[in-house]
């Protein structure tokens, strides 16, 4: 069969695996409480959303109190969308391995991958949607992006925590942009990437930036201002009240 008479099938790969200790002490970070609902509940639900996505696979921490079975038994006492799949794996040491692991847990027929933050939770569908849009429109590489509003100092980073730093440069605003999530892919191309980049340190963060290291182009799609990071306890209460803004205006 060739590629334009294949069909396109999505699926989303959420690593789920971190600690978040900028949050503080508790739960990984990922299952925080939102509105009294995990953080990767409504992240899980703003992917399936999308009636592109047909799995969504939660790449889960691989050890400790909270693992693959509890991950899956929080999925499956949540109400989520019934047209999509949704599929459980333990997770690596580093957000690298643990995408590599979702990955291979794709079934066969998927043709666009999208990678999401569990920490993203607020993403609305019309971004899902567009960065799928532009995948299936030929990008094998697309990010959701802001511009950036503050200007940006490089800096040589200090021998001490705390110390001076020198800054080095001043990038031009107007050619920066804020990265989001979900990041889509062409299935076979992030393959390659991780196939390809060797795992070093803690890995990757970035896999746009794993498929940019291949020589491949990655486009730039608007993101959108509530598809923010919730990495420190302030952020929770943003999300809280942009969870009681929807609820008030579309009894989200």
């Amino acid at each position: 069969m060739s590629d334009e008479a294949r069909p396109s099938r999505t699926a989303v790969v959420i690593p789920a695996a971190g600690r978040g200790v900028r949050l503080g002490p508790g739960a990984p970070k990922a299952l925080r409480a939102l509105n009294g609902t995990p953080m990767l509940i409504h992240a899980v639900r703003a992917m399936a959303a999308s009636r592109a996505v047909s799995l969504v696979v939660v790449v889960a921490p691989p050890d400790g109190p909270v693992g693959a079975a509890e991950v899956k038994h929080l999925l499956d006492a949540h109400a989520l969308p019934e047209r999509t799949d949704y599929l459980v794996v333990p997770g690596g040491d580093t957000r690298q391995e643990s995408v590599h692991l979702g990955l291979k847990a794709l079934p066969e027929g998927i043709t666009t991958v999208l990678v999401h933050d569990a920490a993203r939770p607020l993403v609305p569908v019309d971004t899902v949607d567009a960065v799928i849009e532009a995948v299936r429109d030929g990008a094998v590489a697309v990010v959701p992006a802001l511009p950036v509003a503050d200007t940006v100092k490089e800096v040589e980073p200090a021998e001490k925590p705390g110390d001076p730093e020198q800054v080095v440069a001043t990038p031009v605003r107007a050619r920066l942009r804020a990265v989001q999530t979900p990041q889509g892919f062409d299935h076979d191309t992030l393959v390659n990437a991780h196939a390809t980049i060797a795992l070093t340190g803690e890995g990757a963060t970035d896999d746009a930036g794993m498929v940019e290291r291949l020589g491949a182009p990655v486009v730039v799609v608007p993101g959108h201002e509530e598809a923010f990071k919730v990495t420190r306890p302030l952020d929770l209460v943003l999300a809280e009240a942009v969870l009681a803004r929807r609820r008030a205006n579309d009894g989200f």
